[in-house]
């Protein structure tokens, strides 16, 4: 077997069945601990898929690059409301302007 691929690497199947996922392939698709592995019999061979698992991490300040505004604690419940009319007259104006 030739293997010339930047990211082809062979591996032997253990007596359990399993592969391991060399280390330059792991760290190419930021693969951690604690992944979850989906595999696809695809005709003669397995796709193998992976999903990082949930975390318990703050997402406090996530979306804070994406905001022009911000809203104190004691008006957010306004804020929220004023928000969900201009969504709908913005909805509304839309369907409107339809023929």
């Amino acid at each position: 077997m030739i293997f010339d691929k930047e990211y082809e690497m062979p591996s032997t199947v253990g007596q359990r069945g399993q592969i391991v996922i060399e280390k330059p392939l792991r760290d190419a698709l930021g693969l951690q601990p604690g992944y979850i592995a989906v595999q696809r019999l695809v005709g003669d061979h397995v796709e193998v898929y992976f999903y990082p698992p949930e975390h318990d991490e703050s997402l406090r300040g996530i979306l804070a690059a994406s905001t022009t505004e911000t809203v104190a604690s004691d008006q957010w419940n306004a804020a929220r409301t004023r928000a969900w009319h201009d969504a709908v007259r913005a909805d509304w104006n839309r369907d409107e302007d339809a023929p």
